[in-house]
């Protein structure tokens, strides 16, 4: 393919230094209407360049569909969401559209090259204003355009609007170079509150303690769980610059902006394993990337979504531990009317053991006791 790419680099650059020096021998002739006229009215240079642009247009026409086939084996496959799918038809319906009309406009154009080619003697008629034409050229795309436009804004709405009230709400936060996910916790099933005062060295979230929903909140860095065929609300925000989260089987892309909140829901309806039977990849992975530039390290920015059954999703969520159970110095930050109830999520520390609840010793025993603690 680079060889193919580079012998037509040359073949351009020839023609064009050929077209080039014709020019100037033409300027650099006598200029007169005579000698012009002489210098491009050659019928068979005509016809040539003529057949030439039929030609170009031709193989053009034939690489470009080449081009496609040979690229569609790295095209992602089904989307695993019904959003997905749906973004995916408007996408192909607008390509359809965008193809037929450059195909159409760019026929004529090679066409009327070669059909109004020069001819001696022959003078072009000009119509100076053609009402009928341009209202046609210019109400039929305006109306094409408005339908594709308000098809996509439908699309748009769909998934930024509320989510179903079922849908899991997770917090996903990106930062360089890494996202740090917070989910609601099995007791309430809310996420808590955040503020960005309150970050610090183990508070990366800023989870806001006063806030007795975020008592049970979970975070996790390594990945990220949901189930199947259920709605999932991404609570979207960044720490230091632009971020962008991208799960592209899901079809889902949404910016991560400091300090102005977004959202995006979907619903997953493909597990992890499921994807690994159709593809026959069994080290298949849903991914979540950065697509905005945002360092050096913007390469490693990644992390997996594992989407998986509603039995297993509650199992693992079931291991994971509370913020707060992590992190139990934090329960100072409670404040006092809610420290009760903080108090279930921060682990017992050890009893001691009562000096009476021991055997009294022997003796002997007892008399060296009493003697060595003496």
């Amino acid at each position: 393919m680079v060889y193919i790419v580079g012998l037509l680099s040359l073949v351009f650059l020839v023609l064009a230094i050929l077209v080039l020096t014709r020019l100037t021998s033409v300027l650099k002739g006598v200029n007169t209407d005579a000698t012009t006229e002489e210098s491009i009215g050659s019928s068979v240079n005509n016809r040539i360049n003529g057949f030439l642009f039929l030609a170009f247009f031709v193989v053009g026409l034939i690489a470009a569909g080449w081009s496609f086939i040979h690229a569609s084996q790295f095209f992602l496959p089904e989307a695993s969401s019904p959003h997905g799918r749906h973004t995916d038809s408007l996408f192909w319906l607008t390509m359809t559209i965008i193809t037929i009309a450059f195909v159409v406009t760019n026929a004529l154009l090679f066409y009327f090259a070669f059909k109004y080619q020069y001819r001696k003697n022959h003078r072009a008629t000009y119509y100076p204003e053609n009402h009928k034409l341009e209202l046609i050229w210019t109400v039929i795309p305006a109306i094409v355009m408005a339908l594709l436009v308000f098809t996509g804004w439908r699309a748009w709405r769909d998934i930024t609007k509320e989510a179903p009230e079922n849908a899991l709400a997770i917090e996903i936060v990106g930062k360089q170079f890494n996202w740090e996910m917070r989910y609601p916790g099995v007791d309430n099933d809310k996420l808590g509150n955040y503020n960005y005062k309150l970050i610090d060295a183990a508070n990366s979230l800023g989870i806001d303690l006063e806030d007795e929903t975020s008592f049970d909140d979970v975070t996790v860095s390594s990945e990220m769980h949901i189930p199947v065929n259920r709605p999932v609300l991404l609570k979207i925000r960044a720490k230091d610059v632009l971020h962008s989260v991208f799960i592209p089987h899901m079809r889902v892309k949404m910016d991560a902006v400091p300090g102005m909140p977004t959202r995006f829901w979907f619903i997953a309806d493909k597990t992890t394993e499921q994807m690994r039977n159709e593809t026959g990849n069994q080290n298949f992975k849903y991914e979540i990337a950065c697509t905005e530039v945002c360092g050096q390290g913007h390469f490693s920015m990644r992390t997996t979504l594992v989407v998986e059954d509603e039995d297993a999703y509650n199992k693992w969520m079931a291991e994971q531990k509370p913020w707060l159970t992590k992190n139990p110095d934090y329960l100072a930050r409670v404040p006092e009317k809610l420290k009760a109830k903080a108090a279930k999520y921060i682990p017992a520390t050890p009893a001691e053991t009562p000096a009476d609840s021991t055997a009294a010793p022997a003796e002997g025993a007892g008399a060296t006791t009493s003697a060595s603690l003496r």
